[in-house]
């Protein structure tokens, strides 16, 4: 497939009064665009997403479509967009980042109406570059995009894809194989966790309430998020109309290593931790990723004596629910039913949560006492604890 980008919209000015004229959202996202995680062999990661995880292939790059340094498998399921990306030679900065790291997060990419506006508002706030505006060509039309790093080596690309008619992106073709098998029901993104290191959470909170024009909308701290033996402290920053989310951790002071120093620990430095997927039939959904070899942590019988008496009545059997470890929390508005998957890599580090929101708007402060005594009880096991 034929593409070209075009590199000159460099000559913006912080100053073009069409780009930063004022607004009260000066960054308003659609949603999210994609995820690409760099992994080790693109392929089987993606063999094995489809598989388990139930997504859909999608698009293809590679050495077939003129890509020489990478090859990507674009999966899809719901409004979810994962791409696998891995790297065609040892001296690609891709593969430095997957020696480093892992298998791992790299890009969260948000739509928006403007690239333009989005990457020159946010620099002249104080965001560093990944790459500047770029349009990328083929015969579907165009994409914009651009790029700004956050915590980490993580980085968000803004996409402007309201011209492009293609499969994903110019230089990606259609991917088609005989091996499908079904959804599991999962929909869009609900929100994404990132790991900082100690005193760097109010920072990169800071960065999004400033730079991005996020909001904070939730704070829990180590009284909140503890257990005996460890702790750690939250924000949870939200764009204007509530469709990114995104979770700030650092940890807090305890007696052993927490989940969060662990991450730290594997994947080198700050990153994201999980990945929040929503379901709208949480039992059916893992039921179906059960079936399919996914391992979740696993929540004591004991969590389910007093959930009718701190939840009150739900829909949901119950039984069924303490059957496939899935957790129940009420706010206000409603209440919300969760679970999450043990490490989906070998390095203790990148994990998915499966979430099914009914009226609530929180994330499940009823459930970490549970959810931290399992993730601890996975740490003993790994001697990291």
């Amino acid at each position: 497939m034929a593409t070209k980008t075009l590199k000159a919209l460099k000559n913006y000015s912080y100053s073009d009064k069409k780009i930063f004229k004022k607004a009260k959202d000066f960054l308003p996202i659609n949603g999210t665009d994609y995820v690409e995680l760099y992994v080790g062999n693109a392929k089987q990661a993606a063999h094995y997403y489809k598989t388990a995880f139930g997504f859909q292939e999608l698009a293809y790059s590679g050495l077939e479509t003129g890509m020489r340094e990478s090859c990507s498998y674009v999966l899809t399921q719901g409004k979810i967009r994962l791409v696998l990306t891995t790297p065609l030679s040892p001296n690609s900065p891709i593969a430095d980042h997957l020696k480093k790291h892992g298998d791992g997060v790299k890009v969260i990419a948000l739509e928006v109406d403007d690239v333009r506006t989005a990457y020159y508002e946010t620099m002249r706030r104080g965001a560093k570059s990944f790459f500047p505006p770029e349009i990328i060509l083929d015969a579907d039309g165009e994409i914009i995009r651009a790029g700004i790093h956050t915590y980490g080596e993580t980085v968000h690309v803004f996409v402007e894809r309201k011209n492009y008619k293609g499969i994903f992106l110019p230089g990606f073709v259609k991917w088609k194989t005989g091996y499908n098998p079904s959804s599991v029901g999962l929909k869009y993104i609900d929100h994404m966790v990132g790991n900082v290191e100690l005193g760097a959470m109010n920072t990169w909170s800071k960065f999004y309430e400033e730079v991005m024009g996020f909001a904070n909308i939730v704070t829990f701290d180590d009284k909140d998020i503890s257990t005996e033996y460890t702790a750690l402290m939250s924000k949870v920053m939200s764009n204007g109309n509530g469709r990114i989310k995104f979770p700030i951790n650092e940890p807090a002071a305890g007696k052993k290593k927490s989940q969060v120093e662990e991450y730290l620990d594997f994947y080198n430095g700050p990153g994201c931790q999980h990945i929040a997927v929503a379901t709208d039939d949480i039992v059916f959904t893992i039921s179906e990723m059960r079936k399919r070899g996914i391992e979740f942590l696993y929540v004591p019988g004991s969590y389910y004596d007093t959930v009718k008496k701190r939840v009150g009545i739900i829909d949901e059997d119950l039984k069924k629910l303490k059957e496939l470890g899935i957790m129940v929390d009420r706010d206000d508005e409603g209440y919300l039913l969760q679970i999450f998957t043990k490490p989906v890599e070998d390095r203790p580090t990148l994990f998915f949560e499966i979430i099914q929101r009914k009226g609530a708007k929180s994330f499940g402060k009823g459930n970490f006492q549970a959810l931290f005594e399992s993730i601890e009880a996975e740490q003993a096991k790994r001697g990291t604890l």
